[in-house]
């Protein structure tokens, strides 16, 4: 009977050591990943002295986070511009990199976070995991399988995330990209223009002309066979196209059909005539120069087309020494915005 009042005795206090080292371990748990957060999360040096105006204003910061959705995780990086106050609800512009990229190597060539900071929106940088593409290509030919679909589905959520976790504002998200992101892009607001103020493809191919990774080739040399794409019962937004006259892997063909097609899929909801208008030649300084052209239904802007002569594949007016950029060209990055920021205006009329 001693024996077991000892026994009983030990196992309670073995059970009561139990209870607080869980605890313990728990609270150690909770330490560990605020660590780790704060260190994703603390601020650039140089954004340190704007830190301590209060704590009302933020400092630039530079944050890691992963969205999940049908076709699992994939990494983001944001870009968060100094001096915005706890109550302001800024733009949001989702930028996908081309293949061979990732989300740092993209923000260092278009230099966004730059215009970011200066006009104070925020800029998402999705990443394509190399398991799901060993060349870190957005899969958006892949529609007849659908994995182009559900990788658009991870880009809505980690926009979601973005907009629920910093207070971007819904109304004013635009998205862009460059080669294959150019060409997601253009699927994921196709497929979600109620949640798109404005798209921007620098040197893509548009939704349906490629259904598979055997048809996806003959797609980007024009070659190929475009299939109908469904349009939501709903307007698309402003598609601004940007090609590059000298692009060997992506033909000049390709952009004028892009925005060509974006132009005329609304026909079934508005039967008043889609029209082209004059070209317009513009330069600055010793840039490449670019020829413009707009596609309007009424009064209403439909689609951009902007084709810089010279350029090949890469993002014009992209920063010096950076891969799949030509400092030559005009600032696109300067140009997307401005389109960006004309329809965010007009969704607040």
């Amino acid at each position: 009977m001693a024996k077991r009042k000892k026994a009983g005795i030990w196992a309670g206090i073995v059970s009561r050591n139990a209870r607080v080292a869980s605890q313990f371990a728990l609270r150690v748990g909770r330490a560990a990943v605020k660590q780790s957060m704060s260190r994703i999360a603390k601020p650039a040096p140089a954004a340190k002295k704007s830190a301590k105006r209060g704590p009302a204003v933020l400092a630039k910061r530079w944050l890691t986070g992963v969205a999940v959705g049908s076709a699992g995780s994939r990494r983001y990086h944001l870009f968060v511009p100094a001096g915005l106050g706890a109550s302001d609800r800024p733009p949001l512009l989702v930028m996908l990199h081309g293949c061979g990229q990732d989300g740092v190597a993209f923000a260092r060539s278009t230099r966004m976070d730059a215009i970011a900071q200066r006009e104070g929106f925020l800029v998402l940088y999705p990443e394509q995991d190399r398991l799901a593409n060993a060349q870190g290509c957005w899969n958006w030919f892949e529609t007849r399988s659908g994995r182009a679909q559900v990788e658009a589905g991870v880009v809505v959520a980690a926009v979601d995330q973005v907009i629920r976790r910093h207070r971007a504002d819904a109304s004013r998200v635009a998205i862009g990209g460059l080669s294959a992101g150019a060409s997601l892009a253009a699927l994921v607001a196709a497929r979600h223009p109620e949640r798109f103020a404005a798209v921007a493809m620098h040197s893509g191919v548009r939704p349906g002309a490629a259904q598979s990774s055997a048809t996806a080739l003959a797609a980007m040399r024009g070659r190929g066979r475009s299939k109908a794409w469904s349009v939501p019962d709903v307007a698309l937004p402003p598609l601004l196209v940007i090609q590059g006259t000298a692009d060997p892997i992506v033909v000049r063909a390709n952009a004028r059909a892009a925005a060509h097609a974006w132009a005329h899929a609304g026909d079934a909801l508005d039967t008043a005539p889609v029209r082209e208008g004059a070209e317009r030649r513009l330069q600055r300084g010793s840039r490449k120069p670019m020829r413009v052209v707009d596609f309007k239904r009424r009064a209403s802007l439909l689609a951009t087309l902007v084709e810089i002569d010279g350029l090949g594949h890469a993002w014009s007016g992209g920063a010096t020494g950076q891969p799949y950029s030509d400092p030559t060209g005009p600032d696109m990055s300067r140009l997307i915005w401005a389109f960006a920021s004309r329809q965010f205006r007009k969704a607040r009329v």
